[in-house]
């Protein structure tokens, strides 16, 4: 619980830090001495916070093998609140990992931000009581020791982990990682259609363009609320606290939402 109170913390003070430096980036006012500002080394290179934040979590990592024998609550605790710090400031540049280029505020920047609401998500149903895999019994693997007992709970387990592979081909990353402790959503999200743009449209959607259009209304009408929510929110930040237009909202979508491009050809692909 403490590490996620530090992750959580520590994402919205780093974004809210970094935000307030972007936006005195150009003012040429000499900073006192509490005001945030970016660190930087030798020659002029930028130190990216995710540095801070391997380093935090290694740390806890360590400590926290060393304790594993013999440390008490308070000393595990206090490592936790030092993995949560770390891991969300690592998280809070994941894309530029991805990418390996700084991409915070850019389009794809926006994975750094799922990535740290995935993170909260699955920490959140874990402190919840909710048990990853929960077809993976692990009452039964410790109550009956006999091969055909414990190969049950091992199949189950494997065909769990197989839909939820296919849920997340299919875009859908939230029903996927939410389905590895509720099940039933992952043989929702394996049923129902793919997201347009997902790597199971680009394979198995190209031929049939009935479902591949069902898909892209499916997306739209899906999308809309939250592009909508974005956009007024863009509104307000920028002191126009007016709901967004709905051509305004059909521009975003328009660029949003895309079908799949074709796989390409084998010898194209190898070339």
């Amino acid at each position: 619980m403490w590490c996620l109170i530090a992750f959580i913390l520590t994402f919205f003070v780093t974004r809210t830090i970094v935000r307030y430096i972007r936006h005195n980036a150009g003012n040429d006012a000499p900073r006192r001495w509490w005001q945030p500002r970016n660190i930087s080394g030798h020659g002029g290179l930028h130190i990216h916070h995710a540095v801070f934040g391997i380093i935090l979590v290694m740390i806890s990592g360590v400590a926290m093998v060393t304790m594993a024998t013999e440390g008490g609550t308070s000393e595990f605790t206090a490592a936790a609140i030092v993995f949560g710090i770390g891991a969300a400031l690592v998280l809070d540049e994941f894309a530029l990992i991805l990418h390996l280029e700084d991409v915070y505020w850019a389009e794809d920047g926006r994975a750094s931000v799922d990535a740290v609401f995935a993170a909260i998500a699955v920490a959140g149903l874990l402190i919840m009581g909710f048990n990853l895999l929960s077809f993976f019994d692990i009452g039964i693997w410790r109550a009956d020791d006999s091969v055909g007992a414990r190969t049950l709970v091992v199949v189950l387990a494997v065909a769990t982990l197989a839909l939820a592979v296919v849920v997340l081909l299919k875009g859908k990353v939230w029903t996927g990682l939410i389905g590895m402790f509720i099940t039933p959503l992952l043989f929702i999200g394996a049923i129902r259609l793919s997201r347009p743009h997902a790597p199971w449209a680009r394979w198995h959607y190209q031929d049939k363009p009935r479902k591949m259009h069902k898909a892209l209304e499916r997306e739209r009408y899906m999308r809309r609320p939250v592009v909508q929510a974005k956009l007024w929110l863009q509104h307000i930040i920028a002191g126009e606290p007016s709901f967004p237009a709905d051509a305004e909202v059909d521009a975003e979508l328009d660029k949003e939402i895309h079908a799949a491009p074709a796989p390409l050809p084998r010898a194209e692909a190898k070339g």
